[in-house]
């Protein structure tokens, strides 16, 4: 259960140390990759409490939102749209639903 959350603690406190700049023509990418993973670290943290945590679950959905979100961030891009707030609004609604969820469980 703990192993994704310690997955992300590692990267963020890397992040941090090493002083990773983020170029601004691809912060709304990294943004959305970014969130993308939280979503489904977060998600895989409930699936674990909920006892029904699979490994491939996490993986496919890690990769494929992941993916989804930022040819989403492109095509925008390319039409001119901000269709970057799709995918902000959908995982930050997930994100919080899963945290609450969570939080729920060890209340």
């Amino acid at each position: 259960m703990f192993l994704p959350l310690a997955g992300l603690l590692v990267g963020v406190l890397l992040g941090l140390a090493l002083g990773v700049k983020v170029d601004v023509e691809v912060a709304r990418y990294s943004a959305v990759a970014i969130l993308a993973a939280l979503d489904s670290v977060l998600g895989a943290v409930r699936a674990e409490l909920d006892g029904g945590y699979d490994n491939r679950v996490f993986i496919s959905g890690f990769v494929t939102n992941t993916v989804v979100a930022v040819l989403l961030v492109f095509i925008g891009d390319r039409l001119g749209l901000d269709l970057y707030l799709v995918a902000l609004i959908t995982f930050g609604l997930r994100i919080f639903q899963n945290v609450a969820i969570i939080r729920r469980h060890f209340i």
